[in-house]
């Protein structure tokens, strides 16, 4: 009796509800996030095909950073209507579409719940005149007949996908692949200039960024402040001001603090000796106003966080 073929190219889902349990599944992009709220609801839907990898997201309330791994080119676009994702500076995202290459980077703030697609080639793309990103993800204004199309085929192809078995897949993946590679064509061919691209698409500013965030990720076990990261990248504290303003839409203090306060939030979960220490040890010196910070930013008390880290 010939055994019955299972369906191939299922989408994988995975949901979280749990700041804490977190973890995106996307592969060929490391993504680290700073959560701009304590309880979330986010979705990520995966769908694995030879060579692309198409990623689905519900997202939440962050300041996210990635970086594409080598030997990729991704595309990414907005699934729906709201309050514009902040990406590397500019603050749009209709009729937006990025576009990064081989290990490049990028920069988020995400203010309200949104949803988006990352659709990731392997090997990079080359010869189909898709624009050039260096260092950095650059972003471009389509049409909005462009974006609506690629918005619809990827709803369409992620509802379909699951109705093809073992023996279809090969031929049905080879022709997904070449639809969306089609739809990043009509969009890239359908760019206009515009000014709010330009911003975003500027390198030197970005590099600062960049160069301030990889001396912070350097220093995760202790607090830096301003004057110390001033003088370590040899530059004015209000030029980085300017530079975190503009790609995280903070202040340069407040986007310290908030790194400081998610710092002491993992040293608590890993099972710090107290409340006190741990507050003093990332430069928190006022525990009144440091519980009350954390307890608006993670919706529970310090002594709340260090209680559960004990019970696990």
């Amino acid at each position: 009796m010939k055994s019955e073929v299972l369906p191939a190219l299922v989408p994988k889902i995975f949901r979280f509800t749990d700041i804490d349990q977190y973890r995106t599944a996307v592969r060929n992009l490391k993504v680290e996030f700073t959560p701009l709220v304590r309880k979330i609801s986010a979705e990520q839907v995966i769908l694995s095909l030879p060579g692309c990898d198409i990623n689905f997201a519900r997202s939440f309330p962050r300041i996210a950073d990635g970086q594409l791994a080598e030997n990729c080119t991704a595309i990414g676009f907005s699934m729906d209507e709201g309050v514009p994702i902040r990406f590397n500076g500019a603050d749009r995202d209709r009729s937006a579409i990025v576009i990064g290459r081989s290990s490049a980077v990028y920069s988020t703030v995400e203010r309200t719940e949104r949803q988006f697609t990352s659709i990731i080639f392997t090997p990079e793309i080359q010869k189909r005149g898709w624009p050039k990103a260096g260092q950095s993800w650059k972003v471009f204004e389509t049409s909005a007949l462009a974006q609506h199309r690629l918005r619809e085929l990827v709803r369409l192809v992620l509802s379909v996908s699951s109705t093809f078995n073992g023996y279809e897949a090969a031929d049905a993946s080879a022709a997904i692949r070449e639809s969306l590679l089609a739809g990043v064509d009509a969009a890239f061919a359908q760019v206009v200039d515009a000014r709010w691209a330009t911003r975003a698409n500027s390198v030197k500013q970005f590099k600062m960024f960049r160069d301030i965030q990889d001396v912070l990720s350097a220093n995760i076990a202790r607090p830096i402040y301003s004057e110390e990261l001033a003088k370590q990248l040899g530059i004015s504290v209000r030029s980085m001001h300017d530079a975190v303003q503009r790609y995280q839409g903070m202040s340069l203090h407040r986007c310290l603090r908030l790194r400081r306060l998610w710092l002491v939030r993992q040293r608590l979960l890993a099972g710090a000796d107290s409340v006190k220490m741990c507050a003093l040890a990332f430069g928190f010196w006022h525990l009144g106003e440091f519980a009350r910070s954390f307890r608006l930013h993670f919706g529970e008390t310090p002594s709340d966080t260090l209680v559960k880290s004990r019970q696990r």
